[in-house]
């Protein structure tokens, strides 16, 4: 596979989720996403935990007066001479209502080569507007800008929904590209490019596909001198049941191996519990040492290729 043939650009994901209506569930968007990309799998990996945000202003009938609240609120008290008494009185007249974005964002994915890193991810919001609450509360009106934006105690209706769910696309982010980019910005190798580094050389690496089960979260977060950095996180893409492993003090060999074994058969591939063990998800660090002494020792129950990635995590433990 060239990397090459994957089309999907930013300006065409934008158009698609754009003309696209979200029914009862995301097939018709993953159909018209495949449909640009026939020679590439493209796969639903994660829907992201629901969230919402400040929406806009309509009237009682649920007209639109606004798409941003935060946009009318600063405008509208100009207009007013920047007399809050005067902008308090306009939105109880005018009986506006201020509304809600809630949303979730669907990450999907497309493997584009062998290696951990050869994805490319589309991120992409699903938000629905509902009504939320009287933009001015009769009983507690707001002493400034900001409570009038965000109050404290907000006078909360009944909840009705404006329009149709809607699809924008948030971004596109070739993994491989975007580690290589990451990785120029950080002297020592980026704890993200190591653990698929360590997927690429281990077992898990020759029998599953990395996007499978993780994907990434790129983010921004200032620095001490205020420069902007830009970050990632490896997310688990928690689709199967897999067991916790806190505690495995005491035992060894054979009972130790099973563990192991039934954590690995749950999660669909070789040397899962390393992986989960770094991303401190369900498998306690004490796991990865106690393991390490077992087949340090007398057992030997780990192929050589995982047997070196432990030995390097032991004597330079990292975590995701």
């Amino acid at each position: 596979m060239t990397e090459h043939t994957f089309q999907l650009d930013g300006q065409q994901l934008a158009k698609i989720c754009k003309n696209t209506v979200p029914g009862q569930n995301d097939d018709t968007l993953l159909v018209k996403l495949q449909a640009l990309n026939p020679d590439y799998p493209i796969r639903l990996a994660k829907t992201g935990e629901e969230w919402y945000r400040l929406g806009g202003i309509v009237d009682m009938a649920g007209n639109r007066i606004a798409n941003d609240l935060v946009e009318w609120t600063e405008r509208t008290y100009i207009e007013c001479g920047k007399n809050l008494q005067t902008l308090i009185d306009h939105a109880r007249e005018q009986k506006l209502i201020a509304t809600r974005q809630t949303g979730n964002t669907l990450h999907f994915v497309v493997q584009i080569g062998h290696q951990a890193e050869q994805f490319v991810q589309i991120d992409i919001d699903k938000t629905h507007e509902m009504s939320d609450r009287l933009l001015v509360s009769p009983d507690c009106p707001p002493e400034d800008l900001e409570e009038f934006i965000d109050p404290l105690a907000p006078d909360c209706i009944e909840t009705f929904s404006i329009g149709t769910a809607r699809y924008s696309y948030r971004r596109k982010t070739d993994v491989a590209i975007f580690m290589s980019e990451i990785n120029k910005y950080h002297l020592q190798e980026h704890p993200a490019q190591r653990f698929m580094d360590d997927w690429n050389r281990s077992s898990a690496g020759q029998k599953a596909v990395f996007s499978n089960d993780w994907i990434v979260r790129p983010y921004r977060h200032t620095g001490r001198f205020g420069e902007q950095i830009i970050n990632v996180e490896i997310i688990n893409t928690p689709q199967k049941n897999v067991p916790q492993l806190d505690d495995v003090s005491g035992k060894k060999g054979v009972p130790l191996h099973n563990l192991l074994s039934r954590f690995d058969r749950q999660a669909g591939y070789p040397f899962a519990w390393f992986f989960y063990m770094v991303k401190g998800k369900r498998v306690s660090p004490h796991s990865g040492v106690a393991v390490f002494q077992d087949i340090s020792g007398d057992f030997s129950y780990l192929p050589e290729r995982d047997v070196a990635v432990l030995k390097d995590w032991v004597n330079t433990p990292y975590n995701v």
